[in-house]
């Protein structure tokens, strides 16, 4: 893999002068205000095809020579992007093989963007080819630090082409049709096959009752656009083998399994927009994009780009506020505390028409420096060049939370529970939530990763199980880690086939308990989990019926047919202990029970309290060569006062010494080192 290695934490955003090719004054004046704001990065081209090749074969290259020439000549630094993410009209006019076929069968028009077909022969050969030009012509240019592969992955095809090549898929995966007969338990409602070619994907009108097959066809997704996308590679590795590669994911995106990209990327990279209203409903609001900055960091281990956020609004949510004064730089801050070496925008100039021409912008309309925004942004990158030992630290976690696609996808297909979405995410991100009150960092996890790096792992709703999860969860605990799971858990087999025996499955010897019933509550009712010193909390949405087989019971349940019951469980196993929830608690009582469990496995506190921290305050770390930088931050409109552990502190922006505590503004941070 290229190595993306850099001195600092870089700023700039999403750059598009082949909208501007007939304004040269504009494309001049864009210089100066890259300088004057300290922007230093650009993805360029992302959506240039038709700049680049107005007509089948004939290129138009002169206005990128220059572009790139004189971002190097200003010292600016670029990420060359591949156009797939949006073709030109002749292809789709001249080809319309490479138009998307849509769930109910349909066939889009020309338009939008992601509107292609990744199985496609003549688009991959058009990608192919426009990929190898730019490869070719730019692949030594010393602007250029990094490739930008197409923009947001997404979408399905339900093309003849693709159908095809998703029976060549379930041939390859199961071999016989009796095998994936017997995986998809097929007999039922007499859907057995013959022959993969009587095999459909989940057409809208068409066979959607066996998990097993909508759950491949998610898989199968997944792995076609991975494969799209090493094809687009592969002249880029041709011509240019030493310069990194990125692709932007979208916030917990549910389309497709990100971490089956891992393989192709060099760096990690996402686009963030949380929807801040400006009161202090944002620090909820915040923990997905947390959450999603921890994944990123998680996918290879290392830091990530921000490769997209706003500098002020949106265009696209139903309410497309402002950020208020300081909430840019917050939220930006609170990037570069999880593990970006980047802040990114869309976009650098606000376009002039069509549909983003009213999407916020670090240059707006008025098309000067005279602006808040613009200040602000400054204002970052002032900051960012003080930050520059940051650039390539870890955040280093103890703790981690399971999170995966499969899981899910099978979850969200089960005819069980709550009908549709299970709320899979929003569980996770409660139990992140309850881990980061605590202060300390969290990786996230797939469910068949090697654990043995934590102390204390989450797996909240594990409802499948892949083959060496369990395997990896028993080891884990064998060796003394601490697994906590919940309702829901270890139900299905990778085919989303019941598990026979009793729930929870390969895992009911380590958690010493036998899960009979799961009861499910309206979300008006609500049970009561009970501790034995009288401590009490309330639970809800699913509650689990238990029974012990060797586990401690630490909490019952407070009412209904099954009143105490056992609610919260530890089991013993080997040298650690496995405890089951049983039911979906409230925040407090997750943030009371994991406080204990981190505690009990002596996780590293970056602040060094021993308790919660403050309502709406933040806190996480980074290290690298002995160095540490903590960073605390306050997303409420309040004043925040942070107790320190007893050490001396550097403030990393003014060189002034800070112990004991830190006081914050509204929406304020604080940036402190320590060796």
């Amino acid at each position: 893999m290229a190595d993306w290695k850099f001195d600092k934490i870089l700023h700039g955003g999403d750059y598009n002068p082949d909208q501007w090719r007939e304004y040269p004054d504009i494309l001049k004046e864009d210089i100066r205000l890259m300088q004057l704001s300290k922007c230093d990065l650009f993805s360029v081209g992302i959506f240039a095809w038709s700049a680049l090749e107005p007509k089948e074969g004939e290129f138009n290259f002169g206005w990128l020579d220059k572009v790139l020439d004189d971002l190097n000549a200003a010292g600016r630094k670029v990420l060359l992007a591949t156009p797939s993410g949006a073709r030109p009209a002749w292809m789709s006019y001249k080809y319309p093989e490479v138009l998307r076929t849509n769930a109910d069968d349909s066939k889009n028009h020309h338009g939008g963007r992601h509107n292609h077909c990744m199985t496609s022969p003549i688009y991959r050969e058009k990608v192919r080819i426009i990929n190898t030009e730019l490869a070719k012509r730019y692949g030594d240019h010393p602007a250029i630090v990094g490739w930008h592969i197409s923009n947001e992955y997404s979408g399905e095809c339900f093309c003849p082409l693709c159908v095809d090549e998703f029976r060549i898929y379930l041939k390859k995966k199961y071999g016989t049709i009796e095998e994936l007969n017997r995986a998809y338990w097929s007999d039922f409602w007499s859907h057995r096959y013959n022959d993969f070619d009587e095999i459909e994907p989940p057409f809208t009108r068409g066979e959607g009752s066996i998990d097993g097959l909508r759950l491949d066809w998610k898989r199968y997704c997944t792995l076609q656009t991975v494969d799209f996308m090493k094809a687009e590679c592969a002249p880029l590795k041709e011509f240019a083998p030493e310069k990194p590669i990125t692709a932007n994911f979208m916030e917990i995106f549910g389309g497709l399994d990100y971490w089956r990209f891992t393989d192709v990327i060099d760096v990690a990279s996402w686009d963030s927009y949380p929807k801040f209203r400006g009161d202090d409903s944002d620090y909820e609001m915040m923990l997905n994009t947390c959450f999603m900055h921890d994944l990123s960091r998680s996918f290879l281990k290392k830091p990530f780009l921000l490769m997209e956020s706003t500098p002020s609004l949106v265009n696209w949510s139903d309410v497309n506020r402002m950020k208020r004064p300081g909430v840019q730089k917050l939220s930006s801050l609170t990037a570069v505390a999880h593990g970006s070496d980047s802040v990114q925008y869309f976009q650098w100039r606000q376009s002039r028409g069509s549909f983003e021409k009213h999407h916020g912008a670090v240059v707006s309309h008025e098309g000067t420096e005279n602006n808040r925004v613009f200040s602000e942004v400054a204002e970052l990158g002032d900051i960012l060049e003080k930050l520059k030992n940051v650039a390539g630290s870890m955040n280093k976690a103890e703790a981690a939370i399971i999170y995966d696609w499969d899981n899910r996808w099978a979850l969200n297909f089960a005819q069980s529970y709550h009908k549709g979405d299970k709320q899979y995410v929003e569980v996770c991100v409660e139990n992140y939530r309850a881990l980061k009150r605590h202060g300390i960092n969290v990786d996230i996890v797939e469910s068949d990763s090697d654990l043995s790096a934590y102390k204390l792992v989450i797996a909240p709703m594990m409802y499948l199980m892949k083959p060496d999860t369990d395997k990896w969860i028993r080891e884990f605990v064998q060796n003394g880690g601490i697994f906590v799971t919940t309702y829901a858990s270890c139900i299905t087999d990778e085919n989303s086939l019941c598990i026979l025996g009793g729930f929870p499955g390969r895992l009911r010897d380590v958690l010493g308990i036998w899960a009979e019933e799961t009861d499910v509550l309206y979300p008006d009712q609500k049970n009561r989990i009970v501790f034995s010193d009288g401590t009490e909390y309330d639970c809800g949405f699913l509650c689990d019926i238990v029974h012990t087989e060797g586990a401690e019971t630490l909490a019952v349940y407070g009412d209904d047919f099954y009143k105490g019951t056992p609610a919260i469980t530890c089991n013993g196993f080997g040298k650690g202990k496995a405890y089951y929830v049983a039911s979906r608690a409230e925040n407090k009582m997750l943030e009371a029970f994991f406080g204990s469990l981190i505690n009990q496995a002596g996780i590293y506190r970056p602040a060094g309290n021993t308790d919660v921290l403050p309502e709406n305050v933040y806190v996480t770390e980074r290290e690298k060569d002995g160095v540490k930088t903590i960073f605390v931050m306050n997303y409420s409109t309040g004043k925040k006062t942070v107790t320190l552990k007893n050490a001396e502190y550097t403030n990393a922006l003014t060189g002034e010494k800070v112990s004991s505590s830190v006081c914050l503004e509204p929406w304020g941070i604080s940036i402190l080192q320590y060796e």
